[in-house]
């Protein structure tokens, strides 16, 4: 696989690279945006011990000075007392205005390496280099950075943009098949909101639930597709003025569920895949979708092995509470993105409590 997408943004257009085994060409794809000499590779220790290595030998023989940063592996950690561990080797490694910081990892790596960049010496360059599905096909793309506050999830952070995303699908071999799986719930995603065609093929396949189910040909439209679909949302709204709202498609209870749990018990894309079932159960209940189109998109999640009931022993009351902090409450309504039909959504703030409550209860395990 080798192909490009250009993310055309007004503050900083660049492309996403796709290349099976592009890793080992790190060093020559960021030598071409004429950076200065000086990298920081940030990373967890489960993705350092397996690429670290090849992605430092690579910047380091087109004769950049590369220095690391590990960081705890996990969604707990992606808070303000972790970045400070960036902060304090980029101080101690003097990165300058036209250093670079390059986030080896998956979400939760490119999410806090990209708003240490943002924030440090008030912006220095960042290249996304995802090792997971989801990061691959999300986070990695359209300049959303941040880390968790203790309420909520992704409550700190800017947008900023990276000048480069280096999507190596090989790696995908080595991602643990519950990480797949999270990342399929973004796929899936996209298919909803913008793109019927890829949910379309999600349905011909067999399996989704594992990478080894998953044809090359497959994998090349999943990558693609997905990432096409968030480059043209981002491209129309950077910074989630309108349009760009619809990518938080069962994001809305996804969060309320992840921050409930303390990010231990669920991942991200298994939340997010909770959030769906519910907006569409809420979709049905409000009559703007249809009945059969919410089963398909269940199955599909089902089919992702993914999840489709809340965890046991969540307080309904409590995930109505959390939903008040979300970042997209706008004048104390919460704004929920529901579909109208497969490949297309809308947002509204139209939702009664009573609605939400009642989607819950059902989704509740016996």
């Amino acid at each position: 696989m080798k192909s490009v997408i250009r993310v055309d943004v007004p503050e900083q257009s660049y492309d996403i690279a796709f290349v099976t085994g592009g890793l080992d060409d790190l060093g020559v794809w960021m030598s071409r945006l004429k950076l200065g000499k000086k990298v920081l590779v940030v990373s967890n220790p489960v993705i350092f011990k397996k690429y670290g290595e090849k992605a430092i030998a690579a910047l380091k023989l087109v004769g950049y000075e590369v220095e690391s940063c590990i960081l705890p592996a996990g969604e707990r950690y992606k808070t303000l007392k972790t970045l400070q561990k960036i902060y304090d080797i980029a101080l101690q490694q003097r990165l300058e205005r036209s250093s670079t910081m390059v986030a080896l990892g998956g979400g939760v790596i490119g999410d806090m390496t990209g708003f240490a960049a943002a924030t440090w010496l008030r912006g220095i360059n960042v290249v996304q280099v995802p090792t997971s599905l989801l990061a691959m096909v999300d986070s990695s793309v359209g300049g959303k950075t941040g880390v968790n506050h203790p309420q909520g999830k992704n409550l700190i952070g800017a947008f900023y943009q990276p000048r480069f995303v280096l999507i190596d699908p090989s790696v995908l071999k080595t991602l643990p098949p519950r990480e797949f799986r999270a990342g399929m719930a973004e796929v899936i995603k996209y298919g909803i909101i913008w793109d019927a065609e890829l949910f379309n093929k999600l349905e011909e396949a067999k399996r989704l639930d594992q990478l080894r189910y998953v044809s090359e040909e497959l994998l090349e439209i999943i990558l693609s597709h997905s990432c096409q679909a968030k480059a043209d949302v981002v491209s129309k709204d950077e910074k989630e003025a309108g349009l760009r709202a619809i990518l938080n498609y069962g994001h809305t209870i996804g969060h309320a569920v992840e921050s409930l749990t303390g990010y231990k018990l669920v991942n991200h894309g298994e939340a997010v895949a909770i959030g769906m079932v519910a907006a569409g159960q809420i979709a049905v209940q409000l009559k703007m979708w249809k009945p059969e189109d919410t089963q398909r998109q269940d199955a599909l999640i089902q089919k992702a092995g993914l999840p489709t009931q809340l965890p046991s022993g969540l307080d309904i009351e409590a995930i109505l509470d959390t939903l008040q902090t979300d970042k997209k409450v706008k004048e104390g309504k919460v704004r929920f993105i529901l579909p109208t039909q497969i490949g297309a959504v809308t947002v509204t703030d139209q939702v009664p409590a009573d609605v939400i409550r009642q989607v819950l209860r059902q989704m509740q395990p016996s």
